[in-house]
């Protein structure tokens, strides 16, 4: 997913799925923070990947779209950090839904915070 200058964000490098940041300190907890993605595989990736499911093994079009929906949950995190003045998320963790069949929601969350270099 591109990310859109015109939005801020935190940098990716600034994030964590721990709760410390190597070479900073938290300072200040800005609270939960989310992003959320809706979606489903197109129909010509539906009907490639129900034929794949008869041969079984991993089904590269839902993969794919699985990975899309990460990254889009991912960035939406990011934005939503930054918009709350974080300028890093830890403890980063992803959770995905069925809503109906061939749709999924995921959603990435993690703990805003503050964090200052040591020394």
């Amino acid at each position: 997913m591109t990310e859109n200058p015109q939005i801020p964000m935190v940098a990716r490098e600034m994030t964590s799925t721990t709760f410390d940041l190597p070479g900073y300190r938290a300072v200040r907890s800005l609270g939960v923070v989310r992003g959320i993605t809706v979606r489903s595989a197109n129909f010509a990736k539906q009907i490639t990947g129900a034929f794949r499911t008869l041969g079984g093994g991993e089904i590269h079009e839902y993969v794919e779209v699985a990975e899309q929906s990460r990254e889009r949950a991912f960035v939406r995190l990011l934005e939503h950090a930054a918009l709350m003045g974080a300028n890093a998320v830890l403890g980063i963790r992803y959770d995905a839904t069925e809503m109906v069949t061939n749709m999924n929601e995921v959603i990435a969350y993690g703990t805003a915070v503050i964090v200052e270099r040591y020394g």
